[in-house]
């Protein structure tokens, strides 16, 4: 055994093989500076390289019976990598079959030394902690506030209304509540961390914290900020002061002291779902996180979630449904357009709405898409248009000309249709600038704006116009939109995705809630049970028959579902040891493409640890195996194995 003191790092690298905590030796010249939570570089044996780490605990003595290698520098001796968020991460991370080092890239920032030593200089004043608790209008009295105190878990269902802040500012009541309730629990100096999907989610819940706490207690931590920006954010995170923490979705792995709250504001959102690789949902996190700290845990949104929806059937969740409210008046409306509507898609009745609607204010119209026509289909069958040249979709150029290849921009002159012959085109999908264009005819006295991605408005006052919004880009209107059209219901449900029906509610609830008081809300071309669930305004009732087919046909979130990709030797034995596993079975495989399969790997969430313990081992398997070269034939490349529990792309 080797004595000590040993520091015991994790070395930030993707291979698995190095996910476990690694003995070093404190040499004599670092011992002032090297302790739990601080950056280090070691050195690795292979190579001589030198890595990146963390320093997660020190010990005494090492298990290790041979020589220990020493620590090689000290990059901080700011501790930056909590206890707290250690765990989390090491939790995430085993559940999700991947690294620890990749969930601690996203919760802990790179650093800037300029910013590190300012903070240093001056750490800040973190401003007085609130004087009063604020009650949390609209559910039955003392409901919420009891559940915060007591670190409960629930499920709020969001009043449909925007609320004028004494500022002037509106925002949507969510930010209101969540505002409420961070406050309440910063009140009894204890923490709060708030993920929301996007920035303007973020800038509403900013405006309502603004007229309830000092705003030196507000921490923004988002990808919109500037490196050494984030990175003072996260050292001020890491103070003794209760603050609240407010971001996108990797907020939920911020340092906070003496966390009371973890809340997520439409967790079902796509932007929730993390990207890089372990994947862990922002959902997933939060509800470890609260499992670890005993913190309160809310979810709150305009339409419950389906994987919710599960926890609060099982019991793991408790609903806490909105006693006072706004409910948004919706009519299902007919596909037909109205004649007069100038080819706008606008149903008589909804037409009329707008004209009387429009004098008094803003008026919304969602659309599918950006652009002008971005689908063009043959007009005879209906097949998608490609490129002659080289197999690219063809659609209208945003500023208008004839249609032309997205990825040669060769132009469709002369295009014949390989099913039928055809060579007349239509568009099956018309994006929001046709759709402005359009608008702009049949309402020439108006002025038309547009929000999409390439254009972003965050809100619009309250004089007349039009506001044309791809769907999750929909500006918040100052008073309330006077009338909202959600047009192309009909072609957004035509996405192939599992969730594609609790997306489009999800899309056209949002858009309701931004309604003034007594505003119609038209749905076109959309009716039966998702249309019924939006008019009716009862998203959990559908939330719960959603889950109840997917618990029928084994669909997630009734069940897990892990995706596998290597190559099909590989593979086959992957799938051969994980059979070991009762209550498995394997989708598959089929192939994707460059000699990889994949399969689909379906389990309970009783075998959730197993199946992941199981799966993480034939990655590093698969990372660390040799193959001998074979005469004659070239080395091929190293084996890979990628696995992704709970896979959101998987149709």
């Amino acid at each position: 055994m080797a004595a000590g003191p040993v520091a015991r790092v994790l070395v930030d690298s993707p291979l698995p093989q190095l996910d476990q905590l690694l003995d070093y030796r404190v040499p004599e010249r670092l011992a002032d500076v090297v302790s739990a939570g601080v950056r280090v570089r070691v050195p690795l044996r292979t190579g001589g390289r030198i890595a990146d780490a963390w320093v997660v605990e020190l010990a005494e003595r090492s298990e290790f019976r041979g020589e220990l290698s020493e620590v090689h520098d000290v990059v901080t001796d700011v501790p930056v990598l909590m206890p707290e968020v250690w765990r989390l991460a090491r939790a995430a991370a085993d559940r999700a079959a991947g690294n620890a080092s990749d969930i601690l890239r996203l919760a802990v920032p790179g650093r800037y030394v300029r910013a590190e030593k300012a903070w240093r200089a001056d750490p800040g004043d973190p401003g007085a902690r609130p004087g009063a608790s604020p009650t949390i209008e609209g559910y039955e009295p003392g409901r919420v506030e009891q559940g915060l105190a007591e670190g409960e878990r629930m499920a709020l269902t969001a009043d449909a209304r925007t609320v004028q802040l004494p500022s002037g500012a509106w925002v949507g009541a969510w930010a209101v509540t969540l505002a409420e309730a961070a406050t309440r629990v910063l009140a009894h100096d204890r923490s709060s961390i708030i993920a929301v999907p996007d920035y303007r989610d973020q800038e509403q819940l900013e405006a309502a914290l603004a007229a309830l706490v000092d705003p030196r207690r507000v921490i923004r931590t988002d990808a919109r900020q500037s490196g050494p920006e984030r990175y003072r954010a996260f050292l001020d995170a890491t103070g003794e002061a209760a603050r609240i923490v407010i971001g996108n979705r990797s907020t939920v792995y911020a340092p906070a002291a003496r966390l009371g709250l973890i809340a997520l504001f439409d967790d079902g959102d796509g932007l929730q779902s993390e990207p890089l690789a372990p994947g862990v949902h922002a959902r997933d996190a939060a509800l470890i996180r609260q499992e670890q700290s005993g913190a309160a845990l809310v979810f709150i949104a305009h339409t419950r979630s389906v994987d919710v929806q599960r926890l609060v059937e099982v019991g793991w969740v408790h609903d806490v449904p909105l006693r006072r409210g706004t409910r948004p008046r919706v009519v299902l409306s007919e596909q037909q357009p109205a004649p007069e509507s100038g080819g706008a898609r606008i149903p008589t009745a909804a037409w009329r709405e707008a004209q009387e609607a429009i004098a008094s204010g803003p008026v919304l119209v969602q659309v599918a898409r950006p652009g002008h026509a971005p689908m063009l289909v043959c007009d005879r069958c209906r097949e998608p248009a490609r490129c002659t040249m080289c197999g690219g979709a063809l659609a209208v150029p945003r500023a208008g000309g004839p249609a032309a290849c997205v990825l040669c921009g060769t132009t469709a002159n002369g295009w014949r249709c390989r099913v039928c012959e055809g060579t007349r085109l239509r568009a099956a999908v018309v994006g929001a600038s046709r759709t402005a264009e359009e608008l702009g005819r049949a309402f020439p006295r108006s002025r038309v704006v547009v929000s999409d991605g390439e254009r972003p408005l965050v809100r619009v006052d309250a004089e007349p116009k039009l506001v044309v919004a791809t769907r999750g880009a929909e500006p918040i209107a100052d008073g309330g939109y006077r009338a909202v059209l959600l047009l192309d219901g009909e072609r957004m449900l035509l996405r192939e995705s599992l969730r594609v029906a609790e997306d489009c509610l999800r899309w056209w609830s949002n858009a309701a809630a931004l309604a003034a008081a007594g505003a119609p809300v038209y749905l076109v071309g959309v009716g039966g049970a998702i249309g019924t669930a939006l008019a009716t305004w009862t998203q959990p009732v559908w939330a719960a028959e959603e889950l109840a087919t997917r618990r029928a046909l084994r669909f997630p979130p009734a069940v897990r579902m892990a995706s596998v990709v290597s190559g099909r030797e590989r593979l086959a034995e992957a799938l051969e040891r994980l059979g070991v596993v009762d209550g498995v079975d394997v989708l598959g495989p089929a192939p994707i493409d460059d000699g990889l399969e994949r399969a689909v790997v379906r389990f309970g969430y009783a075998q959730g640890t197993e199946v992941a313990v199981q799966l993480k081992a034939e990655a590093i398997r698969a990372a660390t195996e040799r193959r001998r070269p074979v005469a004659g034939r070239r080395p091929g490349r190293p084996p890979t194995l990628r696995v992704r529990m709970d896979d959101p792309d998987l149709p």
